[in-house]
């Protein structure tokens, strides 16, 4: 049981997780009202609710149907998309009907956005005692403040309670080895998918590494390339837990970024030479190795 203060910023930031899925949900439903009208305006602008999709979905709502003068409301790169604009913005099929719903989806979402804003405000200022480890969980690849924030909500930042890494994992049901058939889950971790909050912040952070250029994004894509990308999400969302609770626990504890070639350091040169000639042998192909002098690029001498 953590302490109040505690319970108090969980309080918060759990329903803050809750108002960004009803936004997202809300956006989907926007989205799916569009293309009922046969505007496939996502085909053309990535986020539809940015600064120049928003100025095109409220005019549409506001009564402009003439694809030229809506397309001539989008800013900054998307002005070249012009062309592009004007055949998504068709709007030969979106009826009086299509604009009251999409009027009423907007003012949700602004809402919405309203209410995660104040509720960002008051977490930041319950999160005052903690500035050290929301620092500390920071540097974690994949991390931002908001993780940071939903991670300590979730686990409390005395790690006492906790004698392991793995005890750690375990409660919150991040351990490997989970056995599944057919959508039931047996053995040991069959109790239970452990916490959705936590899962969630640890699933987006994990998602997040995987686009990094750090030794984390390094290693989730290496495991892509021997087992299913969920599997790999898994393992990073473990190793980011283990990592925090080793933050958490050490006050002047800092994380410590190993770099991208972290694994060609570790391997040697012969290694690494022999795990390229199976490779190469594996698709068909007979491989004779030479040494050569780095500095002048001769041949060097058999060894006898």
């Amino acid at each position: 049981m953590p302490p109040e203060e505690i319970r108090r910023l969980r309080t918060h930031t759990r329903y803050r997780r809750k108002l960004v899925q009803m936004r997202t949900a809300q956006k989907e439903r926007c989205e799916k009202l569009l293309e009922d009208g046969h505007l496939k305006l996502s085909s053309v602008i990535s986020d539809i609710h940015g600064v120049s999709g928003r100025d095109m979905l409220r005019a549409i709502a506001a009564g402009e149907r003439n694809p030229e003068v809506l397309a001539q409301l989008a800013r900054g790169v998307m002005r070249g998309k012009i062309a592009r604009l004007e055949q998504a913005l068709d709007c030969s099929f979106f009826t009086d009907e299509h604009a009251f719903i999409l009027t009423m989806m907007l003012d949700s979402i602004d809402q919405l956005t309203a209410q995660v804003s104040v509720l960002d405000e008051k977490i930041a200022r319950m999160c005052e005692p903690y500035e050290r480890q929301l620092a500390q969980l920071d540097a974690i690849p994949g991390f931002g403040i908001i993780t940071a924030q939903d991670l300590i909500a979730g686990t409390g930042v005395d790690m006492s309670v906790f004698p392991t890494a793995g005890h750690l994992a375990s409660w919150a049901r991040q351990a490997p080895r989970v056995s599944e058939s057919a959508g039931k889950r047996k053995g040991k971790n069959a109790t239970g998918r452990g916490n959705p909050y936590i899962g969630g912040a640890l699933g987006e952070a994990s998602i997040s590494t995987g686009r990094t250029q750090t030794f984390l994004g390094e290693q989730y894509r290496r495991m892509c390339k021997r087992m299913p990308k969920k599997k790999a999400q898994g393992a990073i969302m473990r190793k980011q837990l283990v990592i925090a609770r080793a933050l958490l626990s050490d006050p002047g504890a800092g994380y410590l970024e190993l770099g991208l070639d972290y694994h060609e350091r570790r391997a040697g040169n012969r290694r690494r030479a022999q795990n390229h000639v199976r490779s190469l042998q594996r698709l068909g192909y007979k491989v004779t190795l030479e040494a050569i002098d780095p500095a002048t690029g001769e041949l060097l001498p058999a060894a006898s």
